[in-house]
This record gives structure tokens, C-alpha cells and sequence, in this order.
């Protein structure tokens, strides 16, 4: 199993608010996990680095080899709903913490199955056979828009209420979590990132940047080529492999 990793502050953000862990697990199973905060750059950062420690803890204290989706699912959403409650609590406790939050995507990737439960809007791609294959839907003002028919998706992209979001860790007691099970194939790519990368780096560029096989290299070309491109937020980009 390959990991590969990288966040960056960008060029226009005065602190990095995402925060990422990423591992293995007994049986040839990966893990990861991606968060982008807001509420303030103490609140911002408090909550993404919060949330990423919990699920991390989570998952590597309750995964047993051979779990079942279902187990899996369970697993995943547990230790998120573990976060919202310690985030969204702390926040109620501490004034200058108050209303903090974060997106979150955690996955786990085995055999030939990656499971993903997510709130907000960073993504989980599958790249394969040099196509991208988006398999979060952000909950986003913007994307409802579009469910409904108000927005196609090239007018989403540069709609000014796209950073509006409709659900993130640690704003409300009660978080509901997506969660989704797709097939990946051994030269597949699973590439979890938050905004700013989808924000300043086109699918054709994630496809380009990512053609030639250098698994490796892939996460320093998407957060560079986002800075080449406006670098306006936080960019975090994992990316699995076998």
C-alpha cells in the first residue's frame, strides 16, 4: 500500500487550518483522514487538528482485519460522531472557540473496496485509466443549486457562495455523515483533498498532473500547481495506492 501526502498554507492565508493523518493498517489497509477548518484561525485550526486526532484514534484502536463494510461504516461513522461531540462541546465551553468547525473525509482502503464518510465540502476522487471519478457531493449551498436545476456545474465552480457550506463537524450537537463504498482497482488512485485544490486546479490539470505513473510525486504536483494557479486557501492533498 502506497501514502502519500501533503498540505501547504498556500500563498493568500496567514495560517494552514487543514490538518491530514494517514496510515496503515494490519492486512494491507490504508487510512486516511482530511480536514479543513474555519471559525477563526485559533477556532479553524483547533477544530481540524481536534477532529483529524480523534477519528485517527478511532480507527486505529477499533479495526480488525477482515471487518465487513457494514463494520467498517459503523467504525467510520462512530468515530466522527466521537469528534463532533468533543469539537462542538469545547466550542460551547470556550467564547473565543465558539462556533468552530471543520469538513471532514476519512477513508479506509481494502482489497478491492474504499469506504469514505464525509460532512462539507473536501472531496474523495478515484483517479483511473487517466479519468477522475468525484465520489463525495459536497454539501454545499452551491451544490443543492445545482441538484435543483438553479446552477449547471460550470456556473457552480465560480459562483461566489461556493465556500458556503450546509454541514461541518463541531457546529451542531447532531452531524449527519455520507457515506459511500466504491470499487478500486490496483492501478487506481484514491485522492483525498480539501478546497483549495479543487478551487484553483481543473479535473483535465489533476489528470494531466498525475498521467505519467510517478505515484510519488503526485501530491507535490497538485499543491504546487494550486499555488501556480492563485494558491488562495489551504491546499491538503492524500493520495492511496496499491
Amino acid at each position: 500500500m502506497k501514502i502519500v501526502a501533503k498540505t501547504d498554507i498556500g500563498l493568500q492565508r496567514e495560517s494552514n487550518q487543514d490538518s491530514y493523518a494517514a496510515g496503515e493498517l494490519p492486512g494491507s489497509v490504508a487510512w486516511a483522514v482530511v480536514c479543513d477548518g474555519m471559525g477563526g484561525a485559533a477556532g479553524g485550526n483547533f477544530a481540524s487538528t481536534t477532529a483529524v486526532k480523534i477519528i485517527s484514534e478511532k480507527i486505529s484502536s477499533s479495526y480488525r482485519s477482515g471487518m465487513r463494510i457494514s463494520s467498517i461504516k459503523n467504525m467510520l461513522i462512530s468515530a466522527i460522531t466521537a469528534a463532533n461531540i468533543s469539537v462542538y462541546d469545547i466550542s460551547r465551553a470556550n467564547p473565543e472557540l465558539s462556533g468552530m468547525g471543520t469538513t471532514v473525509v476519512a477513508a479506509i482502503v481494502a482489497e478491492s473496496s474504499v469506504c469514505v464518510a464525509h460532512a462539507g465540502d473536501s472531496r474523495a476522487y478515484i483517479l483511473s485509466g487517466g479519468k477522475l471519478r468525484q465520489i463525495t457531493k459536497d454539501h454545499s449551498i452551491v451544490q443543492e443549486m445545482v441538484d435543483h436545476g438553479r446552477l449547471t456545474p460550470d456556473e457552480a465552480k465560480d459562483d461566489p457562495r461556493k465556500n458556503l457550506i450546509t454541514r461541518a463537524l463541531g457546529v451542531n450537537e447532531n452531524l449527519r455523515i455520507d457515506f459511500c463504498e466504491e470499487t478500486i482497482g490496483n492501478d487506481d488512485v484514491l485522492l483525498i483533498c480539501t478546497d483549495g485544490l479543487t478551487n484553483y486546479v481543473e479535473d483535465n490539470e489533476i489528470c494531466d498532473l498525475t498521467s505519467d505513473g510517478k505515484f510519488y510525486e503526485y501530491a507535490e504536483r497538485l499543491v504546487s500547481r494550486a499555488n501556480e494557479n492563485g494558491g488562495g486557501d489551504n491546499i491538503t492533498v492524500v493520495t492511496v495506492s496499491f
